[in-house]
């Protein structure tokens, strides 16, 4: 599955630039654990802060990125405050943790997109998500 993933450069609490193998997004919701943390573990229920730099797949500008606003995002996981990608993968992963997340529409922003943001309606999503925090 790493294959068909993109590659990542850049260290954890950096801006992320984000490499696609292919133009054709892996089927699913992916998730690569790029670097382990050590600190707590995110739960379901849990607030957490993370740094994000998201893009649609193929795309090479940040449709979303905490990274460049320099301010980190804090809000709870797992109970449909975001959208249901990061529901099911971050929870799960320790702080200190770099993660890659592939989300096709259905877990993502669905057919209709969010045009204002560059998003289409069938695009995938693709996140790298620097978990910073829980409580």
């Amino acid at each position: 599955m790493a294959d068909q993933m993109p590659q990542v450069s850049a260290e954890f609490g950096t801006t992320p630039v984000i490499e696609f193998p292919t133009p054709d997004a892996p089927k699913g919701l992916k998730v690569v654990e790029l670097f382990e943390g050590n600190g707590p573990m995110v739960r379901r229920g849990d607030t957490v802060t993370v740094n994000y730099h998201g893009v649609v797949w193929g795309g090479s500008e940040p449709f979303d990125s905490s990274f460049n606003r320099h301010q980190p995002a804090s809000f709870g996981i797992g109970v449909g405050q975001v959208i249901k990608g990061w529901d099911q993968t971050v929870p799960g992963h320790n702080v200190g943790s770099r993660l890659l997340v592939s989300i096709p529409p259905e877990y993502g922003y669905g057919s209709r997109g969010i045009p204002q943001a560059g998003i289409g309606g069938g695009d995938t999503l693709v996140f790298v998500i620097d978990i910073i925090s829980t409580r």
